[in-house]
């Protein structure tokens, strides 16, 4: 437990202050830029990460938005109860709905990654074709999306916006707004609610760490530098949009340290 303590202690000196959460979208955008040069000069070299099917990529990033969710679920309403009685001295029930407030962050994290999803696919089927060798004796088909391609064995050649450059990039941003809240929860070093919130935290930026790198891996194997471009800024406007603008309304999610009213600008947590 002192060994999880003292890790607790320096992951939050790194990511939940706010050095780090304000250089991250900018070292993210210098990543997407680097690896595709990189990757365009073909001075990077063959390793077992450009195999879509690494361990990473199959179970951890292909589950990106699940792992964040399920990690993030039990520290946002564990932190965010335990803060509102605490330090802002609310009674049960408007705890209770203070964290089923900050909760619907992530009924719009998944609607964020559902529809930007769904639109990069829609793109993609908009702009693509199918090459595939028609049998002989039958005519062409006309192909409209890459799944009735892929059914006949078929290459689907449209612009592909990076899924992964979004996915990874809102998630990392999410989450290193989440851990903000422990600049400001005070608990009891023999509680057993620190010891469940440390292995949270600690998991979470593990998790952080991961997106990170698989987002780099995505820069220098993957997808053109355009692609790249646009889902970063997607995953950064979709994180800019909510936590930077809406969550500072009245009628919001809020953000995680509501000590100060949220339709303020200057809400104060370390930036």
């Amino acid at each position: 437990m002192e060994r999880l303590e003292r890790s607790g202690r320096c992951l939050r000196a790194a990511l939940a202050r706010g050095r780090l959460r304000r250089r991250l979208p900018v070292l993210l955008l210098a990543i997407a830029v680097l690896g595709s040069a990189l990757k365009d000069s073909d001075m990077v070299p063959d390793t077992p990460l450009q195999n879509k099917r690494n361990p990473l990529n199959v179970y951890f990033v292909k589950l990106a938005w699940a792992w964040t969710l399920w990690l993030l679920l039990p520290f946002m309403a564990l932190t965010t109860y335990e803060l509102s009685r605490s330090k802002f001295l609310h009674g049960r029930t408007r705890s209770v709905l203070l964290v089923l407030r900050r909760l619907s962050a992530l009924l719009v994290g998944t609607a964020v990654w559902y529809v930007c999803t769904e639109l990069f696919i829609y793109v993609e089927n908009l702009t693509g074709e199918c090459s595939l060798q028609p049998k002989p004796g039958q005519p062409p088909r006309i192909y409209t999306s890459k799944r009735e391609c892929h059914q006949d064995s078929g290459v689907w050649n449209g612009f592909d916006i990076s899924g992964h450059c979004f996915l990874l990039s809102y998630c990392a941003m999410m989450i290193l707004e989440e851990v903000a809240v422990l600049e400001a929860l005070a608990i009891d070093h023999s509680s057993k609610l620190r010891v469940v919130i440390n292995v949270l935290f600690v998991s979470l930026c593990l998790l952080t760490v991961i997106w990170v790198f698989m987002f780099l891996c995505t820069a220098l194997y993957f997808h053109d530098f355009s692609q790249k471009l646009l889902g970063v800024l997607t995953g950064l406007s979709a994180w800019y949009g909510t936590y930077r603008f809406w969550y500072l309304k009245p009628f919001s999610p809020g953000l995680p340290l509501p000590n100060i009213p949220l339709s303020s600008k200057k809400y104060g947590y370390s930036r």
